[in-house]
């Protein structure tokens, strides 16, 4: 029995999809925990693509449970959209469960999400304007719909009605759009409800008994470290906490059930919206990297900005995470390329610093110190292990493991799921990885 954490190590967008896709057929249970249609997980199957914005990735094998936990807030209406998607896709989601306490993403959410950042101009966050800050807000503020307000009896309509009564204050006199009609919205929503009622269940609980019954367990992370509410490059973040330990508090557990934390990480470095970004390639090599990475978001369909691996971030993800192991996805979008940087340090005013500031104007004014390493120029796109990745791939990985101080598990080398690299699978395999610093493959 294993309890594993799949975080991203960066911005967002690593591929936490397909390796968690990967580790779930050692899965009995997958539980996403945070983030809501502003994460995009791509799984590619035999040649077809799932994009999930809501349903963990598990959801692909029809005997692994799958719980969308009281962290994540859910918009009904995308929710539906994906189980109907995956049943005309023949993907059942008999074992799909809502947390009864997820906060609901309301259609005022998405207005004033979208308003809000249009008043902003030059500050602008580059939100996906989904709604999501606006609902993590009112769940703050204590105005919150959550999924068994939605299920509930007429006291909780009363609730609704006063809650879109007080937001159309607001909507009508701070951003001057049309105030929304409570009976139309209400009436929309419960028809969501009927529909969402199979799948609502008290997640903390059923979480607990797969503990108790000693069943593996995959902890699904969305967006990424550096996008953490508390620990990311604030305010160029999300409104949740996608660390290691905010896995525990929207999925309701306590820390000490948790057995490993694996941290996904690309080759190199990308990010979406605004906000600093020390390694980011604007030329040539930058538009290689996007092109050849397809870096284009999920949920919104935007040109991603690409940079070269920053290892200074990296060991700030290693140290708020508590990771214990690494997957590398993407290594193939390195492969025709002379030499390859790494960013080992900061020069911030003059001072080299191997650690990442919490500062935003030092980060702002960060300069990356590079290590240059030689590209092995071939592809790595059938490499199926270890020793058939070209030796300076190879040296590459082993580079960034050193400098994080933490061993790899996984290697992905393309989209698809047979495109990977498994060295040590985190859930069935000892606690230590086998590519690490001090040590050759086996």
């Amino acid at each position: 029995m294993a309890n594993v954490i799949i975080i991203g190590a960066q911005w967002g967008d690593e591929g936490k999809g397909k390796i968690t896709d990967l580790l779930s057929r050692s899965a009995d249970v997958v539980v996403r925990s945070q983030g809501g249609v502003n994460a995009g997980h791509t799984v590619v199957v035999q040649e077809q693509t799932f994009k999930l914005h809501l349903i963990p990735s598990g959801i692909l094998y029809p005997e692994t449970e799958c719980i969308i936990g009281s962290g994540t807030v859910i918009d009904p209406e995308v929710l539906l959209e994906e189980i109907d998607q995956l049943k005309k896709l023949s993907i059942s989601c008999d074992n799909l469960y809502i947390s009864q306490t997820a906060h609901v993403t309301m259609p005022y959410h998405r207005l004033i999400d979208k308003a809000s950042e249009e008043r902003r101009g030059k500050y602008k966050l580059g939100t996906t304007g989904r709604g999501i800050g606006p609902t993590y807000a009112d769940k703050a503020e204590r105005t919150g719909i959550r999924i068994v307000d939605l299920i509930g009896k007429e006291k909780s309509i009363e609730k609704i009605k006063w809650t879109i009564n007080y937001k159309n204050v607001i909507l009508e006199n701070l951003y001057h759009l049309k105030p929304m009609d409570p009976e139309v919205v209400i009436a929309q929503y419960l028809e969501y409800a009927e529909v969402l009622r199979p799948y609502v269940i008290d997640s903390s609980l059923k979480i607990d008994q797969a503990v108790r019954q000693k069943k593996n367990i995959l902890f699904e992370g969305a967006q990424g470290t550096l996008l953490d509410l508390d620990h990311g490059t604030y305010p160029y973040v999300t409104s949740s906490n996608p660390i290691a330990g905010g896995a525990c508090v929207g999925a309701g557990v306590g820390p000490t059930i948790i057995d490993r934390v694996i941290g996904v990480a690309k080759a190199y470095t990308t990010r979406v919206g605004e906000g600093p970004f020390p390694t980011e390639l604007e030329g040539e090599i930058g538009e290689l990297l996007c092109d050849r990475g397809a870096e284009f978001g999920t949920t919104t369909g935007r040109r991603r900005r690409c940079g070269w691996f920053d290892a200074v971030m990296g060991r700030y993800a290693v140290r708020i995470n508590g990771l214990d192991c690494l997957a590398i996805t993407k290594l193939d979008v390195l492969d025709t390329l002379e030499e390859i940087k790494v960013c080992v340090g900061y020069s911030i005013d003059g001072n080299n610093s191997n650690d990442f500031p919490t500062d935003p104007e030092a980060l702002a004014k960060s300069q990356p110190i590079y290590e240059t390493l030689p590209g092995w120029q071939q592809s790595t796109a059938d490499c199926l292990s270890l020793e058939d990745l070209p030796k300076l791939a190879l040296d590459y990985l082993k580079f960034l493991a050193e400098q994080l101080e933490v061993p790899i598990a996984i290697v992905s080398v393309g989209a698809s799921r047979g495109q990977t690299i498994i060295i040590e699978d985190p859930i069935h395999g000892p606690k230590r990885a086998l590519l690490d610093v001090n040590r050759e493959p086996q």
